[in-house]
């Protein structure tokens, strides 16, 4: 497994070593020491979770706060989505950056994403099925959010606006200024 921090300190993409020959492919997705070794930190999953979507989904921009925060390890077994993360650690020197990566099931690639981060994706390819581990269980009062199209954000969602499937309850997320941190 190559692990790349990218600009947002704690931040990484994960490539993992794929064995592939006439039958298939194999590839390890997850060894706990070669992860919490590859980031440089120790982080305990406690739940999965599994969504499907069409194209044009957006499923965004989602976080937990307080002793609910949530670090996340993201990654698609089928289709290709735009992967964001955006970083909310108000004492981090890139407060209110983003980066943004393709994820797919040919790619294989992988992003963790550090407690202190919003995250979202959209589907780019007709359909996707999306599959992340979570450091910490849900909990609904600690729920927090910033709409997907935050001008201060300029995320590029990599699709026309017409294209756009979002939540009633996602369209009514506030910016990043009004955001619960």
């Amino acid at each position: 497994m190559i692990f790349k921090e990218t600009k947002l300190k704690g931040c990484f993409v994960l490539e993992p070593n794929v064995f592939e020959d006439k039958r298939g492919y194999f590839l390890e997705s997850f060894n706990k020491e070669m992860f919490n070794r590859g980031i440089g930190n120790t982080v305990n999953f406690v739940q999965d979770n599994q969504s499907f979507s069409y194209q044009g989904v957006i499923r965004a921009l989602h976080y937990q706060i307080g002793d609910h925060a949530q670090a996340k390890l993201v990654r698609v077994l089928s289709g290709t989505v735009l992967d964001v993360a955006v970083d909310l650690r108000k004492d981090s020197v890139t407060f209110g950056e983003h980066i943004a990566v393709e994820l797919s099931h040919e790619n294989k690639k992988q992003l963790f994403i550090p407690r202190g981060f919003a995250h979202g994706f959209v589907v780019l390819s007709d359909s996707a099925e999306f599959f992340y581990k979570c450091d910490n269980y849900y909990n609904k009062a600690s729920e927090g959010g910033i709409i997907f199209n935050d001008p201060t954000l300029k995320i590029d969602w990599k699709l026309p606006a017409d294209q756009y499937k979002v939540s009633e309850k996602d369209l009514v997320l506030p910016p990043l200024e009004k955001a619960r941190l």
